[in-house]
């Protein structure tokens, strides 16, 4: 069978993802768009090979098999409920949007009712596979250090709301340390990935996020310590910003259509 494929949000990971299907990298059918901004859809849907309908959420749903979510946190809850509710499968890009707790089991009970799956990828940063298998055991903690130009921290709320001048840092600066429960509300363009060490790891509240904003470096980086019975693992990743949105790293958007691929091929590698 092939997939139909349904993406909501055409921003610079959407229309990454949307690429990789029009041009057979993902094995499926790419047949509906959706965007606020309708035009830009309708031109950027225009430009594939494929000529994917420009349709709202509730009919972008009827016509696929699974939902991608590119959109923001602020989108999952609509998209998840309508997609699973309609028994259709949902990958979620925004997944800081499932550190509401009452969210992510009000979406995991529909997937069960509804005989329906719900994918998170690794995103921006590689070791979740170990960071899972750990987790069956006890770990004792888990760190990730996002270092990030100047750029890529703009606009987050905490800057904004501490009205912080990135640009007056000449050397590495911590600007936060906490929970990843918070930094995923203060950082949410920035920090994604620890949604997901949280999801697989040690919960949301255990999970220590810091942000540091350092002059010296040109691409994202995020490291990662988790200490337990299996013993320690670090990791460390330095990532290309995506030419449109320096917020976010390359490497999600190609989590994403590495995930898809998986979804829609037989042969499954990987915890």
């Amino acid at each position: 069978m092939m997939f139909k494929i349904g993406i909501v949000g055409a921003g610079a990971i959407g229309k990454e993802i949307a690429r990789a299907i029009d041009d057979g990298t993902v094995p499926a059918r790419l047949v509906a768009l959706w965007d606020r901004k309708v035009d830009e859809a309708e031109e950027f849907a225009a430009s594939l090979a494929q000529k994917p309908k420009v349709l709202p959420l509730e009919d972008l749903v009827k016509e696929c098999n699974i939902v991608v979510e590119a959109a923001s946190q602020a989108a999952v809850r609509e998209v998840a409920i309508t997609a699973l509710s309609n028994s259709k499968s949902v990958m979620i890009m925004s997944v800081g949007a499932l550190s509401d707790k009452e969210l992510l089991e009000q979406i995991k009970a529909l997937a069960r009712e509804h005989h329906c799956s719900i994918y998170v990828p690794s995103g921006a940063i590689g070791g979740l596979d170990a960071v899972k298998s750990a987790s069956i055991k006890h770990v004792e903690c888990v760190t990730i250090t996002t270092r990030k130009p100047a750029r890529g921290l703009k606009g987050a709320p905490f800057v904004v709301r501490n009205n912080i001048d990135l640009d007056k840092f000449t050397v590495p600066t911590e600007i936060f340390s906490g929970p990843a429960a918070i930094a995923i509300k203060e950082f949410p363009a920035n920090v994604n990935v620890a949604a997901s060490l949280s999801l697989v790891g040690i919960g949301f509240e255990k999970t220590v996020v810091k942000v540091v904003v350092d002059p010296t470096i040109t691409r994202n980086v995020h490291e990662i310590h988790v200490k337990g019975d299996f013993g320690d693992f670090h990791a460390k990743i330095e990532n290309v910003p995506s030419a449109t949105n320096p917020r976010t790293s390359y490497l999600a958007a190609l989590s994403a259509i590495a995930t898809l691929k998986q979804v829609c091929e037989p042969l499954k590698i990987g915890t």
